[in-house]
């Protein structure tokens, strides 16, 4: 071992003890109780090696719904089931809206962007997106036409492909990446555009690798970890590759903006920069653009398409799911006319049937991180200023109280004994509180039209019988990565 690493390794460890000791005794008497860390390594030995989740989960049994842990030298407060997320996120949100960064993704994001920022900036960027949303085109009709636009593409490219069996991942992600891609730039791309193959394989590379076990050790050791080989540095380099496409684009906009006239999120954006250009303050600057277009692209891109490929595996699983959704779409909607989103009130069975995909799916278990802006009182204890805290959604989402049987995919989780829609406080796939994410509403329309396109036009089949389909997660970390399988899309009405 070269000396330079040998003396970082040793200051990294000093340091280490110094933040696990310099707590003042009373403070930290005052925190959730939780298993006793050891120097530099946290509460490592405690945690299941395969899986962040199940640690959690395993020490919610010891510890309750509240507690505290190390990873590594970071001080981590977790918060389980429906009413401990709900009274810090919602109850106490001004103190928990902090935003935290996971590990791997900080060299990038550095609190820029439009999911971790400081809740200021996050908040004066989320703002700013959503009057940009209404100023191009993108209010709720106006993102409607594009999802409708969207759909007929995919029926016909399904139509071409005229029942061979495929894996949808690709297909799935350029629906999704679409619709986000013609709010920053203004456009769609072919699903053969070969550039736009190739990003989507890079957001799919770091989606997968973000929950590898190489990047859930990264988040007990970044700081000491980030200086030798591993998947977080793929992850780096694909999210800069990404962003190094943005700002071709970016240059392209610069080239042809029209100030009367802007065209999407980037022109907007690029106007505003111009506009505050005088203001050393402002959170409106190149940085600030790249990543927070980043930021949407990948988030609209990857858990719109991750939750599609889950669905339709459902489906396989469950095929008398999919035939009372088709049955269903035939009574409300028929052959001769294109799904619209209003058509959903009148549709309770395909609406729970998609709730419930995505909260049997769990799509992100560990949720969003968070910080607490001060210090804080929450169910007794005192959680200092600054420390991170983590909501477990899939807590709440396999809540007992709420889901009878929480491990089984059962559409009438969501539905009452009259058979229309019921709504659960313990449902939160988009999280609950003020970093509720941005893009929710686009998200629903997309999972409720995108999926009532495909079944009104095709049928569902695979070489596999029902009971053989697995649909076990491959990946299972920061988020969940449903296995690869292939499905035929057979024309219904021919």
């Amino acid at each position: 071992m070269e000396l330079g690493v040998f003396l970082l390794l040793l200051l990294t460890v000093f340091t280490a003890l110094l933040l696990l000791t310099k707590d003042h005794p009373k403070t930290h008497g005052c925190l959730p109780p939780g298993p006793r860390p050891l120097p530099f390594l946290g509460n490592l030995l405690q945690m299941d090696r395969n899986s962040l989740l199940k640690s959690f989960l395993k020490m919610r049994k010891q510890y309750g719904d509240v507690f505290t842990l190390y990873l590594g030298p970071r001080r981590v407060v977790i918060l389980c089931g429906t009413e401990a997320i709900r009274e810090a996120l919602v109850d106490q949100g001004d103190a928990f809206c902090g935003g935290s960064l996971t590990a791997v993704m900080d060299p990038v994001y550095q609190e820029y962007g439009s999911i971790f920022g400081n809740y200021p900036r996050w908040k004066n960027m989320r703002k700013f997106i959503l009057a940009t949303m209404r100023d191009v085109g993108m209010g709720i009709q106006g993102t409607e036409k594009r999802i409708q636009e969207e759909a007929q593409c995919l029926v016909e490219e399904l139509r071409k492909i005229n029942g061979s069996l495929q894996d949808p991942t690709f297909l799935f992600q350029s629906i999704s990446a679409n619709i986000i891609c013609s709010f920053i730039f203004g456009k769609r791309f072919s699903y053969q555009d070969p550039e736009f193959l190739r990003l989507l394989g890079l957001i799919l590379q770091v989606f997968e690798d973000l929950s590898s076990f190489s990047s859930q050790m990264y988040e007990f050791f970044s700081g000491f970890l980030k200086y030798f080989p591993g998947s977080h540095r793929q992850v780096i380099k694909n999210m800069h590759e990404i962003i190094a496409f943005i700002s071709r684009s970016v240059e392209d906009h610069h080239e042809t903006l029209d100030y009367t006239a802007p065209r999407d999120f980037i022109d907007n954006f690029l106007i505003r920069i111009d506009k505050e250009k005088s203001d050393p303050n402002t959170d409106f600057h190149q940085k600030q653009l790249l990543i927070t277009a980043f930021s949407l692209f990948f988030a609209g891109t990857e858990t719109t398409s991750t939750t599609l490929r889950s669905a339709f595996l459902l489906m396989l699983k469950y095929p008398h799911v999919a035939e009372k959704v088709q049955k269903e779409i035939d009574q409300v909607i028929g052959s001769h006319r294109a799904p619209t989103f209003n058509d959903r009130t009148s549709m309770p069975y395909t609406d729970a049937v998609i709730h419930e995909i995505q909260r049997f799916v769990d799509l992100a278990p560990i949720g969003v991180p968070h910080k607490v802006t001060k210090d804080t009182h929450f169910r007794g204890y005192m959680i200092p200023k600054g420390t991170e805290v983590f909501p477990i959604l899939s807590t709440a989402l396999h809540d007992p109280h709420y889901f009878k049987n929480p491990e089984t995919f059962n559409p009438e989780h969501f539905l009452d004994a009259n058979g229309a829609l019921k709504k659960s406080e313990a449902f939160m796939p988009f999280l609950i509180g003020k970093r509720i994410c941005l893009g929710e509403g686009m998200a629903r329309m997309e999972l409720f039209l995108f999926i009532t396109n495909i079944l009104q036009n095709f049928t569902l089949a695979t070489t596999k019988d029902p009971k053989d389909v697995d649909i076990t997660s491959m990946k299972s970390g920061m988020s969940r990565i449903p296995p690869l399988y292939k499905i035929r899309f057979l024309p219904r009405h021919e």
